[in-house]
């Protein structure tokens, strides 16, 4: 609900990125108003689960989140390749927690305490003297583009989401009923990690609860079906999801920094989360870098002292790459393909590997 059409900032998109962002900007003492094209609460693929740095991030009350919230405490992994034998990878105390992102959402966006349109997409956005116009009803001098990867703001930007090369993915999560959790062999707590054999994208299966997600992404979005079906055929025959798993799973993309930067600064305006394609390389982590980016960009958008040209919104930038920098994994790029499949494929077999760096540093975050 919202009264009026004028505002400090306009924030398009609710998820936590701009909720983050809305919601620091808010706690400053600006009018913030929330746009969003679905209306929540609103189901988001996403394999569900926020790391410890997420927690600390936000403040997390986790006792009172999960009193009426999935909150799956996580203190295991099972990793290996698709189709073959997993390797059990056990912690000493719980190290993420498994959440679903119809509420995570939700409550974050309700936390933010900002002003809410949803279920009404950007149809138009106009900037002139100073002020953006938002389709043709809401005015403000500060704009925030946390829209995902199809984001309008970062269209205005410059973005061309069709010419990027995005990271495409498919999933599919679902209550499960208790004869389905009877045939399901996924541990709740213990994700598991299922690689390509070409190392170019991987499958995850995730019990938060009574509730599973499975899916898969990879950079070829053209070859995503097929391994798609690959996929869940292998968990079905191996008799790890029930064979009535739905074969119907929703796709999505999001961009890797290192592989297509956006620019995420202009006048009055700035990008941030899955806008401004910040997504970790390999294990494809969002929630993070979308909740860094926000309370950042809040940070810098004060500092601004309302006068937001873009040399006084430059900083934003500056920092983002400091933080998330470009070009991370370039040397790694520039080996033989066959070289890097060799070299990971034998590490992957080591116990120290899959515990330092593919989970600890990779999808955990933990450094």
């Amino acid at each position: 609900m919202t009264s009026g059409t004028a505002f400090d900032a306009i924030v398009v998109g609710g998820g936590p990125a701009g909720s983050s962002c809305a919601g620091a900007l808010v706690s400053a003492g600006l009018r913030v108003l929330v746009v969003d094209a679905a209306r929540f609460p609103r189901d988001k693929t996403c394999a569900g689960w926020i790391t410890l740095p997420v927690v600390d991030l936000l403040d997390l009350d986790l006792a009172e989140y999960s009193r009426t919230r999935v909150c799956q405490p996580i203190t295991a992994f099972r990793t290996g390749r698709i189709g073959s034998a997993l390797r059990d990878t056990r912690f000493d105390d719980v190290v993420s927690y498994g959440i679903c992102r119809v509420e995570f959402d939700h409550y974050l966006l309700r936390r933010s305490e900002a002003n809410v349109v949803d279920g009404i997409p950007v149809s138009s956005l106009r900037y002139d003297r100073g002020m953006w116009l938002v389709n043709g009803t809401f005015t403000a001098p500060m704009l925030v583009g946390a829209g995902g990867h199809r984001c309008p703001v970062a269209s205005h930007l410059g973005a061309r989401p069709s010419q990027e090369l995005a990271v495409a993915a498919q999933e599919v999560e679902f209550t499960l009923t208790p004869a389905q959790a009877a045939r399901c062999r996924v541990e709740a707590g213990t994700p598991e990690l299922s690689l390509c054999a070409d190392l170019k994208g991987y499958g995850w299966c995730i019990l938060k609860g009574n509730c599973l997600n499975v899916g898969l992404g990879r950079l070829d979005p053209n070859h995503l079906p097929a391994h798609v079906r690959e996929f869940r055929r292998a968990l079905v025959d191996g008799g790890i999801v029930p064979p009535d798993t739905p074969e119907r799973w929703r796709g999505h993309a999001y961009l890797l920094r290192d592989v297509s930067p956006r620019r995420v600064v202009d006048s009055g305006a700035v990008l941030v989360g899955d806008a401004a394609g910040l997504a970790i390389a390999i294990s494809g982590e969002g929630i993070r870098p979308a909740i860094e980016s926000g309370l950042a960009a809040a940070r810098y958008i004060l500092s601004a002292d309302r006068r937001y040209d873009r040399a006084r919104l430059e900083p934003y930038a500056e920092w983002l790459e400091k933080r998330y920098p470009q070009g991370r994994h370039a040397a790694l790029e520039r080996l033989p393909e066959a070289l890097i499949k060799r070299v990971i494929s034998g590490l992957l077999e080591t116990s120290w590997f899959t515990r330092r760096v593919l989970l600890e540093r990779w999808f955990l975050q933990a450094a």
